[in-house]
């Protein structure tokens, strides 16, 4: 019989933190998303990224996480039969974290053996390991490292299916994922829903990324001859698979950058991908035509890459990334009509093919084996039926209410007076801190003031929302410095810029604050006054000594106008917890770099220095690390810097590995 439970699972873990509580008004992009060249083909994509948002409001960032691990217990749900064990994490986004195939004694998946969180997703915070449901915009998921709420349902034949939902803030949908066993089966079946309740079209956005070994003869495989390449440079190339410049790029360990590789598989042949080792022996996934696209992606063999590997997780634990997403690349969006409903069936499990033919050289052959196989232990004409069956299962109300996620969707049911499904509740006990002000802007007309030195608390810019609190405010209910701050806040994320500067303006007259001060300095940059900017920026930093986010904003503030001893002095004068922080560090050694006191960078990079929210495709360290090189050089050899000895530096000087985090 399959079975379902709460268990634990501990492991070392660099623990989040708090939100920050400065509004994300900035876009938050990432490589993945940056494709900015033509592509053979587009007309089968939605290409280019129609539907990119403005910024990732209303979420917060999650950038206060450590790079000091001490062990966490997790909270997991397991799911089991005599086949597998399927174990989720429930407070990570639901994240399936180990697929464990019992009668061989292997696991499927990249197990992490640390939780290390590192700037790599759109809200910051991302780990690697397991497979990760992501929705809504390009760059992860916004509850990747956040709560979901998880539930069980029972299906008709009593098979218990573990329901994992969310209210999405951005595009305004609901989603669930339903995962289940059957007795007997060999594959873990993953059955997505989307539901559109807008009376608008929302550009739309889903990929399942499985982590698995990346082993030395390991070869991914998918169904096409031709695929897209981003090599992380801006473009996506055409080229034919599996050669690609005379290596077999299908081999992840063959690839020196990072790269992604997106296969173009054709409309009438099923969806899947795998990875298999050189005894023939991996995991594979399938679903439905619905989840169309599969990918590849690698950290590459370049030091870069290798400490990036290292980096997420310790020495000897490297990874592939095998995906698959409702569109053909993740650089689009594909439009949602209102009223919408999407659901589709994945499947996960393991694969044993012939590994001469595998591994051989006729590239079809081993693609009409594999597909021969699957159809075989999976048969696409079965998953469709299942997923037609399991409708009314995906509709059943939940009997357990297994964990809690937030109460942005019970808030939601509120302003509307009406739940979205009975099969996704959203309690209002769900309610919490963080939507306990918009509650009462909705209840008695008014948001709750606080004093200026408190956190500004969660944010919200959803149209109807402003609406309200425009109304309300017209009518002199609410009128103090947090109100106009939201509504700022608000006008800002509706492109209306001098409508943000009225509203930060008003809540700075009302009092002051650093957050006001703060959102103009942003407006200021935007309006390409740099040194008003870092005015705003210096001032509300100094309003709050303490806050690290605000520090490190003023101090990027201060170099972006080479105002270099102002922004050494901030940093001297900064209380030791933000000094001492290593972001502040780098910013303290390139303000030393642009004074000329080489010195002073020589000391940074002779001390241990560490930088947990380094962002992916950042090249801060070693970009200070030639500047620095070529400065010392041109200084003893009486010459300018040109780009002659930057290049022979980039060449004779390169960055020690704690340094490297480059892509290419």
């Amino acid at each position: 019989m399959t079975e379902l439970r709460i268990e634990s699972y501990t492991m070392p873990a660099g623990l989040l933190g708090e939100e920050n509580p400065l509004p994300p008004l900035h876009a938050f992009r990432t490589p993945s998303a940056s494709v900015t060249a033509d592509i053979e083909g587009a007309a089968e994509t939605n290409y280019p990224d129609r539907g990119h948002e403005g910024s990732i409001l209303p979420y917060r960032l999650q950038d206060a996480y450590s790079r000091t691990r001490t062990p966490h217990t997790f909270k997991t749900a397991v799911l089991e039969n005599n086949i597998l064990r399927a174990t989720f994490l429930l407070e990570q986004g639901g994240r399936l974290w180990s697929l464990f195939h019992k009668p061989t004694n292997r696991e499927l998946l990249h197990v992490n053996p640390v939780f290390q969180p590192a700037n790599l997703a759109v809200r910051d915070a991302w780990f690697s390991g397991g497979v990760e449901w992501n929705i809504s915009i390009i760059g992860h998921s916004p509850f990747t490292c956040s709560p979901l709420f998880a539930a069980k349902v029972h299906m008709d034949d009593g098979t218990p299916m573990l329901r994992l939902y969310e209210f999405e803030r951005i595009r305004r949908v609901v989603f669930q994922i339903d995962c289940y066993l059957p007795d007997n089966s060999s594959f873990l079946l993953v059955r997505p829903r989307i539901t559109n309740p807008n009376d608008c079209t929302v550009p739309m956005y889903w990929w399942s990324n499985a982590a698995v070994n990346e082993l030395d003869g390991t070869r991914v495989l998918g169904p096409a001859h031709s695929a897209y390449f981003h090599d992380y440079d801006g473009s996506l190339k055409t080229q034919d698979v599996p050669i690609r410049d005379g290596k077999d790029m299908t081999y992840p360990t063959q690839r020196q950058s990072a790269a992604d590789m997106y296969f173009r598989i054709p409309e009438t042949q099923r969806p899947w991908v795998t990875s298999l080792d050189q005894r023939g022996h991996g995991m594979i996934h399938t679903s439905t035509p619905r989840l169309r696209g599969r990918k590849m992606f690698v950290w590459g063999m370049a030091p870069g890459g290798r400490h990036w590997q290292e980096f997420l997780s310790q020495p000897g634990q490297q990874y592939v990334e095998i995906q698959g997403g409702l569109a053909c690349t993740q650089t689009e969006y594909i439009p949602m009509p209102a009223g919408a409903r999407w659901e589709w069936l994945e499947a996960y499990g393991a694969m044993q093919a012939d590994p001469t033919i595998v591994h051989g050289p006729d590239w079809q052959n081993a693609v009409d084996h594999l597909n021969s196989n699957l159809e075989s232990a999976l048969p696409a004409e079965w998953m469709s039926r299942e997923l037609d069956r399991t409708s009314a299962a995906a509709d059943r109300v939940p009997s357990d209410l297994l964990q809690s996620g937030s109460g942005w969707g019970a808030l939601e049911c509120q302003r509307r007076g009406s739940t979205f499904s009975p099969a996704i509740p959203f309690p209002k006990s769900s309610i919490e801190r963080d939507q306990q002000p918009w509650l009462n802007l909705l209840e008695k007309g008014e948001l709750p003031y606080r004093p200026p030195s408190d956190l500004p608390g969660a944010y919200m810019v959803q149209a109807e929302w402003q609406n309200l609190l425009e109304s309300f405010l017209a009518t002199g209910r609410g009128v103090h410095w947090l109100s106009w701050l939201h509504l700022g806040i608000m006008r800002y994320r509706a492109h209306d810029p001098a409508g943000a500067k009225e509203a930060f303006e008003q809540s700075l007259a009302l009092e002051p604050s650093a957050w006001a001060l703060r959102n103009l300095a942003v407006l200021a940059l935007d309006a390409a006054d740099e040194n008003k900017s870092a005015d705003h920026w210096h001032a509300a930093a100094r309003m709050k000594p303490d806050l690290l986010p605000l520090a490190i904003e003023a101090g990027i503030a201060l170099l972006r106008v080479s105002r270099y001893q102002e922004a050494i002095e901030f940093i001297n004068q900064s209380p030791p917890q933000v000094a001492g922080q290593g972001r502040v560090k780098l910013l303290a050694a390139k303000a030393a770099l642009g004074m000329g006191d080489l010195k002073s960078v020589a000391d940074f990079f002779a001390a241990p220095c560490e930088i947990a929210s380094i962002r992916e495709h950042e090249l801060s360290l070693s970009d200070l690390w030639f500047d620095f090189h070529a400065a010392k050089l041109a200084k003893e050899e009486g010459v300018e810097i040109n780009e002659s000895l930057r290049s022979r530096v980039e060449r004779d000087c390169p960055p020690p590995k704690e340094h490297d985090f480059r892509m290419r």
